[in-house]
This record gives structure tokens, sequence and C-alpha cells, in this order.
């Protein structure tokens, strides 16, 4: 064990590397145990009867989401397509070795990488085809998005990164998650069932990377606590924030994105209160030892912040004013 005193970043992350190696079996799926797009969809090798029969019960089915549903999922839908972006984002952070292929800090990203990548490939082809997505408008979205790229506030620095995946992993499932809720009350249980599977895959993710936190509170516990609380005082900024449409400014899209996710309650800003919460509890912040004078005021700030959220949100109405997306006709 590292002397928490003297630990660097770097000796830290290091010290990490051996562990997540160890449990790779336990954060990752095997690819031939692992769910594919296909499972869900209609197979085009069947007899051409059969595939039509199949995309036009599935359109059917679609026609029964509401528009602010749609939407939702649209914009879910851009925000993973954007996975390009958050790879190459990995590889930029400091401290974290890579260059061996056997690495567990790279057997980790490259993995976590191939198994989002299935998120946006099923989403993109369910939406082609439900007929009800003008592809173009949401194409242009996902292109600006990646094209755009974008600031969350972490840095290069790990600890920050993992702050910010712990809260997003967790934020996408709750997304995902009610999305399929949503769809299986409107009557499209496959949908239900794909957002199911998603949903399934985003939690697995945020119980690695809070146990990324947890392990580095236990060797670098006042620098964790700061970058924490750093995070936490820039608030954590979705990727969906740069998402935009076709000759709309950047932001604009994201605005409408969230108040049709705020009506429906798929995402709340209560929600982004329970998860602090649940992190807090999670990393046992309040128990925490070995802080210096900074952190501890750090640990301050973090633990008292959701009751000051909570008397935000509740004062915030829900938005009524519909917008009109470029992605639906």
């Amino acid at each position: 064990m590292l002397s928490t005193a003297l630990a660097s970043r770097a000796e830290v992350l290091q010290s990490l590397e051996s562990f997540i190696r160890e449990n790779m079996d336990s954060f990752l799926k095997k690819v031939e145990d692992n769910w594919q797009p296909s499972d869900f969809l209609p197979d085009s090798r069947l007899d051409t009867d059969v595939f039509f029969q199949e995309v036009k019960l599935l359109r059917e089915r679609a026609q029964g989401l509401s528009y602010d549903l749609l939407a939702v999922l649209i914009g879910d839908t851009i925000t993973e397509e954007a996975l390009p972006n958050y790879e190459s984002w990995f590889h930029d952070l400091e401290n974290l070795d890579r260059d061996d292929h056997r690495n567990g800090w790279g057997q980790w990203i490259r993995g976590w990488t191939a198994e989002e990548n299935r998120h946006g490939d099923l989403l993109n082809r369910y939406l082609y085809l439900t007929g009800r997505v003008n592809m173009r408008e949401f194409e242009n979205s996902t292109q600006y998005l990646i094209a755009d790229g974008f600031d969350l506030g972490t840095g290069r620095d790990p600890y920050r990164s993992f702050v910010y995946t712990s809260y997003q992993e967790a934020a996408t499932n709750i997304s995902h998650r009610r999305v399929g809720t949503l769809a299986r009350k409107a009557g499209d249980a496959q949908l239900s069932k794909i957002c199911g599977m998603i949903a399934g895959d985003e939690a697995r993710h945020a119980r690695v990377y809070k146990t990324f936190v947890d392990k580095i509170f236990e060797l670098d516990p006042s620098e964790m606590m700061l970058a924490f609380e750093d995070m936490m005082r820039k608030k954590i900024v979705m990727p969906a924030h740069y998402m935009r449409e076709l000759g709309v400014e950047m932001g604009k899209t994201f605005g409408h994105f969230t108040d049709a996710a705020q009506r429906l309650g798929v995402y709340t800003s209560q929600d982004y209160t329970d998860i602090l919460e649940d992190l807090i509890s999670d990393w046992k912040v309040e128990k925490v030892t070995g802080l210096n004078e900074a952190a501890e005021k750090a640990r301050d700030y973090i633990v008292a912040l959701p009751n000051r959220l909570r008397r935000v949100a509740d004062r915030m109405p829900v938005p009524k004013l519909e917008y009109k997306f470029k992605w639906i006709d």
C-alpha cells in the first residue's frame, strides 16, 4: 500500500492498474456473452415478406411514442453516437499508462468503448426503421456534436474525470431506463427492452467508475476530495449540452431537449441531486480520514450541497413551452 501523504497521482493510478487488470472480467462482459444490436431488430436475412412484416410491426409500435418521448430518445441517441469524442478524451488523460496492450487502463478504455459503441448503433437503426425521424437532420446534429467537441471541466486529470464519469453514467442509466418505462406504457415493448439493455450497461459502467474513485479515496484522500469539490462547483455538464441542430446556436437545442426530459420526468434537477447524494453515500465521504485542511473544507461544501440544490430545484417550474425539433417531421 502506498503512503497516502506521499502518493502522487502517477503512483496512485499505477497502483490501480493491476487491480483493474485482475478484475476486468467483472467490469466488462465477454464479447461472446454480450448482446449485440442485431439481437433486437428485424433480421434482414429473413424471407423478404417476413422481414418487411417485422419492420411494419416496429413502425406501428413506434407510432405510439409521444413527440417529447421521441425527441428525448433522439437526443439520447445523438449523445451515444458522439463516442469518438469520449474515447479521445480518455486517451488524453494524464498518468494512465496505455503503451502496453495488456495494461489494465488500456484494456478498460478499449473495452468500455466497445460496449458503448453498441448503444448508438442499436438506437440509430431503431430510429431509422420507425419512419418518424428526419435522419439527415439527426445526422447533422451527430456530426456537429463530434466536430464541435466539448469541455467537461475535467482538464486532463483522471481524478476529476472519474467523478464526471461516475455521475454521467448514472445519469444515462436513469434516462435510458425511464425512456424504456415510458415506451412500454406507450405500447412499444421492444423499445422498452432495448432501453433496458442499454441502461444495464450504463449502471455497470457507473459502478466501475465509482470503484475507481473509491480506491483513490483510500490512497490519496485529500486530492480526491478536492477534485470532487471542484467538479461539483463547476457542475456536471452533460455532453449533450453542446448538441445543436442545423442553423441553431450551440446550447439552444440542449435547452429544448432538457425541457422535454423534464416534462416527461425522464431526467430532472431532482435526479441530479439524487445522484450526488448516492455518490456521497457510496464513497462514504463523511467518513474519509487523512484529509488536509483544504480537503476538510471541500468535504463540508460537498456534504451541504444536496440540500442547497433541492431548495433551488423545488422552485423550478416544469417547462410548458413545446419546441419543434428539426429531427421530427
